[in-house]
């Protein structure tokens, strides 16, 4: 399964996930042989996409069944799903999840490079490693005398060297597949206008899925399975005042509304003006009139005013009936990611931050109401240890069981109860690493092969 190699990290950020995966809890547990392997396996699939892709269908807007027909009609449209190898790819519902479709993901595939070489930044190339094609503003280098037309292989630079406007770059790269350039070289670097566009549409990539540029926008939408798993796990209920902390780009606010039947209210905050306008672009192609979005920083949404209606933030203390927090994070359980540049303190900066946010969320949270706390990454301090601080910190909080339960308990090494343990929900990809086969079925491997993700909720009493 390994066609790429390892993440790319800051030697100290290595050595500082490693003393997490081989603390003394986990040593004491598995030993220091299974440990380390888990590791190494954690470092290995984090730079390598999941083997199908997830998409939520908006079921408030029509049948699961009948949204999975008409998806697979569009990819027949792209050829995606009629090739001679591969006649006919089933769309699968998941089966316990009611609104996520799964499609299937082939590769590594065998691919022959060329000569002609355009080189791509880190960010860029894992998108293509999920299906997307070349946009312009990703081009970092091409061939000078590179033409609309001319096939090319396409490199993703792993540690952000190569310079922009570049012919050529002999660094740290990585082959992510073939395309057809869409632009002149000309054009992509033009200095009046910066391109926009498809640069580069990749015609034999690396994993092979599909383009959902244009498909379906209302009624399918790209998500990670964890991440739907998160709005039911919230399990919001028609005519409840919900808030989403930090909503940007709005996925996880439109299943809350959707979850509700649009029935209730879901303030959606974020701090900067053009991730609310998306909010509210998504909400509007999704049909959903229950959301209300607010450019605003969320450690400050509690108002210290006396308890009066508010139409926006800062609200009152105990206004919400759930509390979504899906907490700012180093996002170092994100699939693929072939490359990061942050360094630990970067790393090391988040969890005072969701220590604010998590208490203006309880602050902010009615006695009785659900906060669901949850972040992409696979620190400790950023997941378990939070537990394990808001437990002894707020007294009024209890852990609750979640549904669906689909990812494994959550880790040791925070000093959590083996009871306290089993309430939560990691997502942990590395566990079945290179025990999937790629032939076993869509709805095996959608639980197991997810990017790394962490859910605790919470229940205010």
């Amino acid at each position: 399964m390994s066609a790429i190699p390892r993440i790319s990290l800051k030697a100290e950020v290595t050595e500082h996930l490693r003393s997490v995966f081989l603390n003394k809890e986990v040593l004491a547990a598995v030993g220091l042989q299974e440990a380390e392997l888990r590791f190494q396996k954690l470092l290995t699939c984090l730079s390598h996409p999941p083997s199908y892709t997830c998409v939520r269908a908006s079921t408030h807007l029509a049948p699961l069944e009948g949204i999975r027909l008409r998806l697979e009609e569009e990819l027949k449209k792209q050829k995606w799903i009629s090739s001679p190898e591969q006649p006919s790819v089933h769309v699968a519902p998941h089966p316990r999840i009611t609104d996520v479709l799964l499609l299937p993901v082939d590769g590594p595939r065998q691919v022959e490079q060329l000569s002609s070489e355009v080189v791509v930044g880190a960010q860029c190339g894992s998108a293509v490693l999920r299906g997307a094609h070349v946009f312009a503003p990703g081009i970092i280098a091409s061939p000078k005398y590179m033409k609309a037309g001319d096939m090319v292989s396409v490199f993703s630079d792993l540690e952000g060297r190569c310079t922009r406007g570049a012919t050529s770059f002999q660094g740290n790269k990585v082959f992510v597949g073939n395309g057809v350039a869409e632009m002149d070289r000309s054009a992509i670097f033009a200095t009046e206008t910066p391109a926009r566009g498809v640069g580069v549409q990749m015609v034999d990539p690396l994993y092979q899925s599909p383009s959902f540029d244009g498909v379906l926008p209302s009624l399918v939408f790209l998500q990670n399975l964890p991440s739907v798993v998160v709005g039911h796990v919230l399990a919001p209920r028609p005519g409840e005042w919900i808030l989403d902390m930090c909503a940007a780009p709005g996925g996880k606010t439109c299943h809350i509304a959707a979850l509700m039947g649009d029935k209730g209210e879901v303030v959606a905050l974020d701090r900067i003006q053009n991730k609310i306008d998306r909010i509210r672009q998504n909400a509007q192609m999704l049909s959903l009139q229950s959301i209300k979005a607010y450019c605003f920083n969320s450690t400050q949404a509690v108002s210290d005013e006396p308890k009066q209606e508010a139409k926006g933030p800062p609200f009152p203390p105990e206004s919400f009936d759930r509390v979504l927090l899906d907490a700012p994070c180093s996002g170092l359980g994100q699939r693929p990611n072939m490359a990061s540049t942050w360094s630990l303190k970067e790393i090391c900066s988040y969890p005072p931050l969701q220590r604010k946010l998590f208490q203006a969320a309880v602050r902010l949270l009615k006695k009785g109401g659900v906060l669901v706390y949850s972040t992409c990454t696979v620190t400790l301090a950023e997941n378990e240890e939070q537990v394990a601080w808001a437990l002894n910190t707020f007294p009024c909080l209890t852990l609750q069981p979640q549904e669906p339960h689909i990812g494994a308990e959550g880790m040791l090494g925070a000093g959590l109860s083996p009871e306290q343990l089993c309430l939560l929900q990691r997502f942990s990809p590395e566990v079945n690493w290179d025990q999937i086969e790629t032939t076993a079925p869509l709805a095996f491997r959608a639980d197991r092969d997810t990017i790394g993700f962490f859910i605790a909720k919470f229940l205010k009493t």
